[in-house]
This record gives structure tokens, sequence and C-alpha cells, in this order.
């Protein structure tokens, strides 16, 4: 049975059934994964020593509205760059320094002590983290054919769930017995070590040694299609897919961050849970949402087994996610807590199912050589409109004490967003590059 490496030319185990093509590509989503696990480890650890920094710093509701919407100005601002920066210098080093700079800024809020001063450490934060899903989105774009993508997409985007399952596992503890400070050092210190195992594992398909013949023309299946000119980031603008993109990312974004940074509140002011007792809420609902992640990511494939082209089978789940979170409008008027958890994790599973397809629409609408730069320029526009919700939210729940609107602004944004992104990009047609 012949093979060779991945600079071989000739291999015939991909034309043999039942031959396996190899693991190789699977390996580099579990590192990104890791990535986004340590990504939402780190920005949830505010959310859920929220109440606890209420007391010991005085922080309003008000202020940490103003906290949390600093931190998504300043996502915004760093996916300006972002995405471009990885899609220049490559995802190999691109990855590292993204790393390194959001590392050094979540181990830096252990150095707060006043609202002014976590602002400042929440920018700082911002900026670093803005670059994962850029270089995560470019790195499946170059590691797997057009039919993995949204699989692998959600496999490493349940990693988001996984953070924050793993934060109220780790961060109550690590505060209770050494206090805030301590979580803060803790949590952001996991990135060294994965930088660390990028540096050694991770190369181009085309560089890897590990990666078999089958496997590399498995990858570059659609390579002639896909590659495409480089263009330049203004020019992305003049695309109606960029804009369908951008437009379903603004609307839908909020409502992740929304859940991420006030659930650990909601379950504090509604139900009266404290720090020790809020971690099983949220574990039960963030693991929904990793299954609701995964589970959206495989959801595609059925449908175009129905007969659906690969455009409308992933617009029909996006379908199915947004209309599964309607039923979150009714939460402020339940009185039981686990019927909140309920609707809360079929909610946040949506929204993951919903967020993994949506990220690959940017590989299913443009070439590999601008998806970096297109997520880029989508998720600058959610974290713009998940800074007006941070803003808005804080206000209005200062003045009323009601989740009531926020609520109902979550059961409506999906639909509405998919709507949007259908009529400026019917069938997620792919965007003509001029050569």
């Amino acid at each position: 049975m012949a093979g060779k490496t991945a600079s071989g030319v000739e291999c015939d185990l991909d034309s043999q059934p039942g031959v396996r093509l190899g693991r190789v590509r699977w390996t580099i989503c579990a590192m990104l994964f890791v990535a986004t696990t340590i990504n939402y480890m780190d920005r949830q650890v505010i959310a859920i020593l929220a109440p606890t920094l209420q007391h010991s710093i005085g922080m309003t509701e008000a202020d940490y509205g103003h906290v949390v919407a600093a931190f998504q100005i300043a996502y915004a601002l760093g996916l300006l760059v972002a995405g471009r920066f990885v899609d220049k210098v490559g995802t190999r080093i691109g990855y590292m320094v993204i790393m390194a700079v959001w590392s050094l800024s979540a181990m830096g809020h252990a150095l707060a002590n006043s609202v002014l001063e976590f602002g400042i450490a929440r920018v700082s934060l911002g900026l670093g983290e803005s670059g994962n899903f850029p270089a995560a989105i470019k790195t499946v774009a170059e590691w797997f054919p057009q039919s993995e993508r949204s699989l692998a997409t959600g496999i490493f985007n349940s990693g988001t769930n996984v953070g924050a399952v793993l934060a109220p596992l780790i961060v109550p503890w690590i505060a209770l017995h050494y206090g805030w400070h301590a979580a803060f050092l803790v949590t952001g210190g996991f990135s060294a070590a994965w930088i660390l195992l990028w540096f050694a594992n991770y190369r181009k398909p085309t560089e890897h040694t590990s990666l078999s013949g089958a496997e590399l023309r498995h990858i570059n299946q659609e390579v002639a299609e896909n590659a495409g000119p480089s263009t330049q980031w203004v020019k992305l603008l003049g695309y109606r897919q960029t804009w369908g993109f951008s437009i379903a990312k603004f609307l839908t974004d909020p409502i992740w961050w929304f859940y991420l940074f006030w659930m650990p509140k909601y379950f504090s002011a509604n139900f009266h849970l404290d720090l020790s007792h809020l971690g099983l809420p949220l574990i039960i609902i963030y693991n929904a949402s990793a299954v609701g992640s995964i589970g959206g990511g495989w959801l595609p494939a059925p449908f175009q087994r129905m007969g659906l082209s690969p455009g409308k089978a992933r617009l029909a789940a996006m379908l199915l996610c947004a209309c599964c979170v309607v039923p979150i409008v009714t939460t402020t008027y339940l009185q039981s807590e686990w019927a909140a958890i309920g609707l809360l994790s079929l909610a946040t599973a949506a929204h993951q199912g919903w967020s993994a397809n949506l990220f690959t629409t940017t590989s299913d609408m443009f070439p590999r050589s601008a998806v970096g730069s297109v997520t880029g320029i989508g998720g600058m526009a959610g974290s713009a409109g998940g800074a007006l919700l941070a803003f808005y939210a804080g206000h209005i729940l200062q003045l009323t004490h009601s989740y009531t609107t926020l609520f109902a602004i979550a059961g409506s944004a999906y639909l509405l967003a998919l709507a949007i992104l259908y009529w400026l990009a019917p069938g997620l047609k792919r965007a003509e590059f001029s050569v």
C-alpha cells in the first residue's frame, strides 16, 4: 500500500475505500479548542467576581456596564488590525503574539483596585483577545476542506463554553481561599503553556512533517477555487457578503456577551445566589452550549443529505438555531431557578450553533486569503454592538432592576440577522475577486 509524506507527489491511500486519511488536522483543531477555552476563561473571571467587586471596590451596575463596554470597544478596535495582522504574518507567529498580549493583560487585572484601573486592564485585554477568532478561523480555512469547516469551527468554538464552565469551577475556589487578585493571575497564566505548545507543534499543512499526502490532498481539495488573490482591507467593504456577515455579527454577538457578563449577576439578583452557589447553574448552561456548538457545526450535513446546497444547508441550520432562541423572552417571568437554567441552556446552545455556522460563512463566501480580514471586520462589528448593549444594560438595570427588555432583544436578534444576511448574500454566494 503506497504512501508519501506531505511533500510527496503520489499516494493512492485516499483512493482506497476504508483507508483513514490521518488525524493531524484534528490535532490542530484541538489546539484551537484549548486556545479558545483559555480565551473565555480569562474574559469570564470578571463576570463571576462582579458581585464580589461590587462590594470590595464599590462597582455599581453602571460602572460594571462601563467596564464591560470598555473591553468591547477595545476588542472592536483590535479587530480593525487583528485579522489583517494574521493574514500578513501567518497563523503560527500571529497566534503566539496575540496570546502573549492577552495573557499579560489578564494577569494585569490583579494589580487593579479601582473601577478606573479595571477599565484600563479590560481595554488591554480586549486588544489582545481580539485576535483569537480571526486567527482560529484562518487556521481552519488552511487546515480543513469546506465540507469539514463548520464542524471544526463548532469544535474549537465549543471552547468558549468549556472556558465558561471551567471558570466558575476554578475562580470561586481561588477567590475564596486566596483572594480575587489571585484568580486573575492563575487563569491568565494558562496561556503561557499554550504558546509553547503552538510553537512546537504548529506548521502550515505543506510544511507539516507528520501530514500524509492523502490528508494534504483532502485538505486542499478546493485549494484552486479558494486560495484567491490578496485583497486590501478597505476593498472588502465593497462586498455585500462582508456587510451581511458583519451585520449578523453586530446583531447577535452582543447577546452572547450579555449572557457571558450578566448571567452571574442575573442569578445573584433574581435568585440570591452567592459566589459559592453560582457555579452549578453556569456549569449546566455552558455545558449545554458546548453541545449546541458542536451540534450546530454538524447540523448542515443532514440538510445537505436532504438535497440542499451547502449554502442553503448552512442557512437552514442557522434558521433552526435562531428559532430556538426565541423562548428566552419569557425568562424574566419565571419564578423557578431551574426553569431559568433550562431556557438559558437552550438559548446559549442555539447561539453557539448559530455562531459556528456564521463563522464558517466567511470561508463559504471568501477565498482563504481574505478569511482572517473578513472575520476581523465582522468581529469588530459584533464587539461594537456588544459595547452598545453593555452600556445600555448597565444603565437600564440600574434604573429598572429588570431584565425584561434585555431578554426581548436577545430573543429577536437572530431572526432579524438571518433575514439581513440572506438579503445581502442569497444562498451565501461567493464573492467574485478579480485577479
